[in-house]
């Protein structure tokens, strides 16, 4: 279970990446997810993307370390595009299909 704290982080990323590009999915997924996370762990958040270049997946890595350094987490993010989802191997990634089993939206 997300706690209310580790939503609050996840909510403010998300709102931050509205300016960055348009998200097609966005979901927090393991350990804090699941609700067993101890004071070290990170705030994993899973991003669908239609598409993404090298300076965005920067950018996106600049958003969650501004936003975790404000609200003190570690964000650690998993940037995909749909078509590696449809077309790759990404599809069947066992991380991929643990944050389609456990991710929390948001």
């Amino acid at each position: 279970m997300l706690s209310a704290a580790d939503r609050d982080v996840a909510t403010t990323f998300k709102q931050r990446m509205r300016s960055v590009s348009p998200v097609l999915d966005m979901r927090v997924y393991g350990s804090r997810a699941r609700g067993d996370a101890d004071s070290e762990s990170d705030l994993d958040i899973y991003i669908e993307l239609e598409s993404v270049t090298p300076q965005l997946r920067r950018r996106i890595s600049e958003v969650a370390w501004e936003v975790g350094l404000e609200m003190d987490r570690v964000i650690s993010t998993l940037v995909v595009t749909r078509e590696q989802l449809e077309h790759g191997p990404m599809g069947v990634n066992p991380i991929i299909l643990n944050v389609q089993a456990e991710g929390v939206a948001l």
